[in-house]
C-alpha cells in the first residue's frame, strides 16, 4: 500500500462543513469572515464575563503567549472557515475560563493552598489502552478524573446551572465527530467521559493542544507555564469535596516526565505499552486527522515524527539508569485487554494502593456496558503512513526489549 501523500484524497468532508468552509473562500479568505484578532479577543472575554479584567498571573506572561501563539495561527495554521471557527471559540472559551478561575481564586484565597495528593497520572501512545485506562481508574471510589464538561467550564457564572455548562461541554467536544465522522473511531469525546490534560491546560496558552491542532512550527510550548496552570485548575475543582486522588492522561507526560513529577512529587506514573507497529502509525494518523478538521494544507510530518517513539526509548534508559523517581508502574496493552480488573489490581499492587471490591464490580459493569467499536474500527496500516516496518521494529528494538513488550504481528 503506498503511503498517503494527500488528505485529501483519503477523507471526504462531509456537505456541511465543505459549504461553510466555501463560505470564507467567497469573502476572499476565511480569515475576512473569522478574524483571529488578540485585541478583539481580549475585549470580547472582558465583555461576556461583565467586567472582569484580571487574567491571572499564577502561570506567568499568558498574554505574551497567547499573542506569539495567534501571530502563529495566522502565519502558518492556514485555517479553513470551520477550523478557524473552532480555534476562535477555544481561544475565547479559554480566555473566559481564566477570567472565571482568577475570580473565584480572588474570592476564595483558600483555593491556592488545595493540595494535589499522589495523583495517578498515565501517559503512553495512542492505541496503547490510554483512553480505557483512564476511565476504568476514574471508577475508583477514592480517586476522580475531571471531566470534560467541568474542566471546560469549571466555574459557575451568571447564574448558568451546571446543566447548561454540560450542554455548553457536549457541543464542543462531539463537534471534531460532526466536522470529520472518523475522528470517533479514532477517540470518542464526551462532556461526560475524562478528559485528558492537553485539554483541560488548553487556556494556559501553552501546551501541547494548540501545536496538535495546527502547523504551527515557530511557536514553542511552554510546559512550565502548562503544570502550573493544571495545579491551578485543579486546586479550583477539587476546593470544598472530599479528599480524593486525581486520575489524569496525556501522551505528552512522556515529553515533560521531570515537570510532572517537580509539580507532583508523589505522583504515580502508569506508563502503557504495546506493540510500536501499533502505536505509531496511530500517532501520526490521529495528528493528520485533528489537523485535516482545520484546515485543506495539512502537511504530513516524516513516518517516526509525529510519534513517541524516541521519548519511550529515552525513558526507558533513565528508568534503567535509575535517573528517574521509583514512582513509574507499567500497563500492557495484551494484559489490560485479556482481564482488565486482574491488570488494574496488578497496577495498585504495585502502587501500594488499595484496590476495593466495588472497583472491581465497577470495572467488570463498565466493560459490559461499553461496546467495542461502536463508530467504527480505527483502521491504519505502518504503510499507508509511511512506515517500514522491519526498520521500525528495529529501532524501537531499545523499548520493546527492556518493557518485553508483546508483539502483535
Amino acid at each position: 500500500m503506498p503511503p498517503i501523500k494527500n488528505l485529501a484524497e483519503h477523507y471526504t468532508r462531509p456537505d456541511w462543513v465543505r459549504r461553510i468552509n466555501a463560505m470564507g473562500d467567497s469573502v476572499g479568505g476565511a480569515r475576512n469572515l473569522i478574524p483571529l484578532d488578540a485585541d478583539a479577543l481580549v475585549g470580547s472575554a472582558i465583555e461576556s464575563t461583565g467586567g472582569l479584567d484580571d487574567f491571572g498571573d499564577f502561570d506567568g506572561d499568558w498574554r505574551a503567549r497567547f499573542d506569539s501563539l495567534l501571530r502563529e495561527l495566522e502565519a502558518t495554521g492556514r485555517l479553513h472557515a470551520v477550523g478557524r471557527l473552532m480555534t476562535r471559540q477555544e481561544l475565547l472559551r479559554g480566555l473566559r475560563t481564566r477570567l472565571l478561575l482568577t475570580y473565584a481564586r480572588s474570592e476564595v484565597p483558600a483555593i491556592a493552598e488545595e493540595k494535589i495528593e499522589a495523583p495517578l497520572v498515565i501517559t503512553g501512545p495512542p492505541r496503547s489502552g490510554t483512553s480505557i485506562l483512564f476511565e476504568l481508574l476514574a471508577l475508583d471510589p477514592g480517586a476522580r478524573a475531571p471531566l470534560a464538561w467541568e474542566a471546560l467550564h469549571p466555574v459557575p457564572f451568571g447564574g448558568v446551572s451546571e446543566d447548561a455548562r454540560r450542554a455548553m461541554g457536549e457541543c464542543e467536544q462531539e463537534f471534531w465527530a460532526d466536522v470529520q465522522p472518523e475522528f470517533a473511531a479514532i477517540h470518542e469525546l464526551r462532556s461526560d467521559l475524562p478528559v485528558e490534560c492537553v485539554t483541560i491546560t488548553l487556556p494556559g496558552f501553552s501546551g501541547g493542544h494548540w501545536g496538535m491542532i495546527a502547523n504551527i512550527p515557530g511557536w514553542q510550548a511552554d510546559y512550565a507555564a502548562t503544570m502550573d496552570y493544571h495545579r491551578a485548575l485543579l486546586q479550583t475543582l477539587q476546593h470544598g469535596g472530599p479528599p480524593r486522588n486525581w486520575v489524569l492522561k496525556t501522551p505528552l507526560y512522556l515529553v515533560f516526565i521531570d515537570l510532572l513529577f517537580a509539580t507532583y512529587p508523589d505522583a504515580w506514573l502508569v506508563h502503557t505499552h504495546r506493540d510500536p507497529l501499533k502505536t505509531e502509525p496511530s500517532s501520526l494518523s490521529t495528528l493528520a486527522t485533528v489537523r485535516w478538521e482545520r484546515s485543506d494544507a495539512v502537511e504530513l510530518p516524516e513516518a517516526g515524527a509525529a510519534g513517541l517513539g524516541d521519548m519511550m526509548i529515552l525513558l526507558a534508559q533513565r528508568r534503567a539508569a535509575c535517573d528517574v523517581p521509583d514512582r513509574i508502574v507499567d500497563s500492557h496493552f495484551s494484559e489490560l485487554m485479556a482481564d482488565p480488573v486482574a491488570a488494574v489490581e496488578k497496577l495498585y499492587g504495585q502502587m501500594d494502593r488499595p484496590f476495593l471490591g466495588e472497583h472491581a464490580d465497577a470495572i467488570r459493569g463498565y466493560i459490559e456496558r461499553k461496546p467495542k467499536d461502536k463508530f467504527g474500527k480505527h483502521r491504519y496500516s505502518p504503510e499507508e503512513w509511511g512506515f517500514d516496518r522491519v526498520q521500525l521494529r528495529e529501532r524501537m528494538r531499545p523499548y520493546t526489549d527492556y518493557y518485553g513488550v508483546a508483539l502483535e504481528g
